[in-house]
């Protein structure tokens, strides 16, 4: 059993890979129903779910709740589909969510630009040079997104396990390729690795549940024993607390929960 996620840019043929790959292995394939399923679970609309997760800083900004609370219930439905193994997830930034667990095979997938404009034009049916403005748009925003949401740069190698490059190469043979790797022990599910899926998912769960309340909270989580850091005033330590846990306690598989205030910071 084992995870596989594809980065990819617009037209690069990721979606082909992905969707191959996963038929090769009989895996499920995913992408856009995470985001149908957190519209669903968290009564979001789903459009402006989509703007959260891709929109660039500035038009983020402007949502009255928050890029965290969206992109929280995004890591939340991710992590706890992510649970059940045997999935080929592309799109989306799913790598910066899982750098932590050793057993997820992250790739990236690109292509030539050239390649990309062609695609572009038979698709919208647009000239060459509103196609290229349109995909070099699309990358730059995507990767002020992610420096912005994450403080990293998209195409930073070392959040991949391998980078696979859509031009000589076929989407057949980049499949090939993968298939390969896959089967390597390290990119096996143990459970170890499931078991930390689980405390990763239940931290994700209860942050989502917390977000809307507390913005800046943090959670981690092990074994069903949760911890909270939350920033608010000491005087109001009991009440917080009392909140805390009357949120947390309605997310399946909590067991207990540990409460920490961090003070806020006043300037002088």
């Amino acid at each position: 059993m084992s995870i596989i996620t594809i980065s990819r840019g617009s037209y690069s043929r990721g979606k082909d890979v992905a969707e191959k790959l996963a038929k090769a292995l009989d895996y499920e394939c995913i992408s856009r129903e995470i985001i149908l399923e957190t519209s669903q679970t968290f009564n979001i609309p789903e459009l402006k779910l989509v703007r959260a997760i891709h929109d660039a800083p500035t038009i983020l900004d402007r949502f009255t709740s928050g890029k965290e609370r969206f992109i929280s219930f995004f890591r939340a439905t991710l992590l706890t589909h992510l649970q059940r193994d045997n999935v080929v997830f592309h799109g989306l930034g799913s790598h910066f969510f899982l750098q932590q667990f050793p057993h997820v095979l992250k790739v990236r997938i690109s292509a030539n630009l050239e390649d990309r404009v062609r695609e572009e034009m038979a698709r919208e049916n647009i000239p060459a040079d509103e196609a290229r403005m349109v995909l070099v748009n699309d990358d730059t925003e995507r990767r002020k997104w992610s420096l912005q949401l994450f403080g990293q740069d998209p195409w930073n190698a070392q959040l991949y396990d391998m980078i696979l490059h859509i031009g000589n190469m076929s989407v057949d043979e980049a499949v090939e390729i993968i298939l390969h790797a896959v089967q390597q022990p390290c990119f096996k599910s143990t459970p170890e690795c499931r078991r930390m899926m689980a405390d990763e998912a239940l931290s994700a769960q209860v942050e989502a549940a917390l977000v809307k309340t507390f913005p800046k909270v943090m959670v981690d989580s092990g074994h069903g024993e949760v911890f909270v850091n939350v920033r608010g005033s000491r005087a109001d330590e009991a009440n917080i607390t009392e909140k805390v846990h009357r949120l947390a306690e309605k997310v399946d598989g909590v067991k207990s929960i540990q409460v920490n205030i961090v003070p806020f910071m006043v300037e002088d």
